[in-house]
């Protein structure tokens, strides 16, 4: 199989396919990009067919900002539509044993329009591929995942991901409801880092009840009201007015304070969190500020970019954030992702692991 296939948000099909590119570079895989505007995915192809599952296995699939989902496969075109399941056995032919089966499409309004067709012929795939003993009967969370991604309905990639390293997630996107109380759609957003940078089964440790957050920008309170209902105790920092029934739960305390002056009067805050509109490089060094100052042990923020050269400029901050923990000692891990209910945004995270003490004292 020559081809990685990579899933994005449409219109973001050259940045994922400059991040494929540069991570290709990095590990010596050489080969081409095959990207189309607004199609909701992009194609590394490789030179060397085996050098597919090698960028699978050697890059760290948590540091790709742009792909929501990747997979090595390869392309099946005009399959009979009488009987796809037999095309689709004979490339499968020569897979490892899958422990699991996404029959996906692209998140597209082409790709909608596929989604019933998807879930139907998914039982009969199943079955053929259980016969055939390339897929598990159930499902089996430490095997690789078998991955069938139609683009038309004679039209697939069909291919497979290891379930190490790429998204635990359908079609690489949580599915999260919109709490009908929440003051903002923008709560989804945070809502979804939680999921895909903590994970639910770590939450309980890191997002418990009775920690402190600090929300910078919090204004009306979309991101506020997902650590309100963490149980987190929270200063909301904004001029503008909070909504009041986050006020009336008694864990908001309001300070109409601008968000780049605001400090802590101790260095115990738990989270940090915030989705000021500013320029992508000032969020970064206020961020780095917070952190080399010891008053935040975990931050999210969102990074706002520009309509053009989107790519270089999350990179540019990343590496800024980078540098600078370097070189004053900080023991940290960062992810960064372009998240589904993130638009023309990004999404950091950082886990400060450790501040040398003489930074501060």
């Amino acid at each position: 199989m020559s081809s990685v296939v990579i899933y994005c948000r449409s219109g973001f099909e050259s940045d994922a396919a400059a991040e494929i590119t540069h991570h290709a570079a990095l590990h010596n895989v050489a080969g081409y990009v095959k990207a189309k505007p607004n199609t909701g995915y992009v194609t590394f192809e490789c030179f060397d067919p085996a050098q597919s599952e090698l960028l699978l296995k050697q890059v760290d699939f948590s540091s790709l900002v742009f792909a929501r989902q990747w997979f090595a496969g390869v392309l099946l075109s005009k399959m009979p539509v009488e009987d796809r399941v037999s095309e689709i056995k004979q490339v499968v032919g020569g897979f490892p044993l899958c422990g699991d089966l996404r029959v996906e499409t692209p998140d597209t309004n082409e790709g909608k329009e596929l989604s019933k067709f998807c879930k139907k012929f998914s039982t009969p795939l199943a079955k053929a591929l259980e016969k055939q003993n390339k897929l598990t009967r159930d499902h089996k969370a430490h095997k690789p995942v078998l991955h069938v991604l139609f683009l038309a309905n004679d039209t697939a990639y069909v291919g497979y991901s290891f379930s190490h390293n790429n998204s635990p997630f359908f079609m690489g996107i949580p599915r999260l409801k919109m709490p009908a109380d929440a003051p903002s759609r923008s709560t989804l957003k945070l809502d979804e880092a939680f999921n895909v940078f903590v994970g639910k089964e770590n939450e309980p440790e890191r997002v418990r009840s009775g920690m402190r957050g600090v929300d910078l920008g919090a204004c009306p309170g979309g991101w506020t009201y997902q650590l309100v209902r963490r149980g987190l105790f929270v200063a909301a920092i904004d001029n503008g007015p909070m909504n009041d029934d986050l006020m009336e739960t008694g864990q908001v305390k309001h300070f109409r304070e601008d968000g780049f002056k605001y400090r802590p009067e101790k260095r115990n805050i738990d989270w940090l969190v915030c989705d000021m509109v500013e320029k992508p490089t000032r969020v970064s060094e206020l961020m780095v500020d917070w952190i080399v100052n010891g008053f935040v042990r975990e931050l999210i923020f969102n990074l706002k970019l520009p309509m053009k050269k989107r790519f270089d400029t999350v990179y540019e901050c990343l590496t800024l954030i980078r540098d600078e923990l370097k070189k004053y000692g900080v023991g940290y891990e960062l992810q960064a992702k372009h998240l589904y209910h993130d638009r023309e945004e990004v999404t950091v995270h950082i886990q400060v692991l450790k501040v040398p003490q003489n930074l501060y004292s």
